[in-house]
């Protein structure tokens, strides 16, 4: 055999050793997104200021097992109930299809459990008649808090503790004298949970008639980690400015 073949055999044995490579990462990566972990990003400042718009983040799909909702190629209709199913704590950050929107994905905090009875009186939650512990903390200055059509820049912030000890900050844009600051008395029915968004003012969440009371089988994962954070509206500009917007202090933070 010449050099010529032999050189033209080894490039070809290498070639092929990539592709090989290339099928292998790419069945890696797809097992992983479909049983272990996905990634998503946030749109809206619902959640700030635990997470901020321009966050990117994992979501583990084992947390609460997997329903219809967290396992691709699978038909919602063909497929009820949760498999190797999990209850979420309090305090828990999820990501969920929209109850009226099964298309459609939310990412809120859950407050309430099956069977709870939650109320919020000035701005205040309440669960089972107990209002939540909270201290106020410095305001919350920056990053749009209320939307950018408030051009409101500093908001009251709180760190709210729930009953289980799991604490977080919760932001108060306006204090309204009725609805959503002051509400009725929800019930959780069985089987499902009451979700907010910590930007109390800024987040349709299970106090609106739009989303409500969110099914357990609608639950798609466990917000765990932000990987990546862009400052806000700097996605739609050049890549080349990524170095100077680029969030470093929130990459590879748990979300809690």
């Amino acid at each position: 055999m010449s050099v010529m073949s032999k050189t033209k055999e080894k490039k070809s044995n290498q070639f092929v050793e990539l592709f090989r490579l290339l099928i292998h990462a790419a069945i890696i990566a797809l097992v992983i997104r479909t049983f272990l972990f996905q990634p998503f990003n946030i749109p809206s400042g619902s959640m700030k200021a635990t997470l901020l718009v321009g966050d990117y983040l994992f979501v583990s799909k084992f947390s609460y097992g997997f329903s219809r909702y967290s396992l691709p190629l699978i038909n919602p209709s063909e497929f009820k109930g949760r498999i190797l199913g999990s209850q979420p704590d309090r305090g828990d950050v999820v990501v969920f299809r929209l109850p009226a929107d099964d298309t459609t994905d939310y990412i809120k905090r859950v407050i309430g459990l099956p069977g709870d009875r939650i109320q919020v009186i000035n701005g205040l939650v309440h669960i089972n008649g107990t209002p939540l512990k909270r201290v106020q903390l410095p305001d919350f200055a920056g990053e749009e808090p209320c939307g950018p059509i408030a051009f409101i820049s500093r908001v009251k912030r709180w760190r709210e503790t729930l009953p289980n000890g799991v604490s977080y900050e919760a932001l108060d844009c306006v204090d309204h004298p009725g609805f959503p600051d002051t509400t009725q008395v929800y019930t959780v029915p069985d089987g499902n949970y009451f979700m907010m968004g910590d930007n109390r003012d800024n987040s349709t969440d299970s106090r609106f008639p739009s989303v409500g009371f969110v099914p357990y089988d609608n639950l798609v994962g466990r917000a765990q980690i932000i990987f990546f954070s862009v400052r806000e509206g700097e996605l739609a500009r050049e890549i080349w400015r990524w170095p100077w917007t680029i969030r470093w202090e929130r990459l590879f933070t748990l979300v809690r």
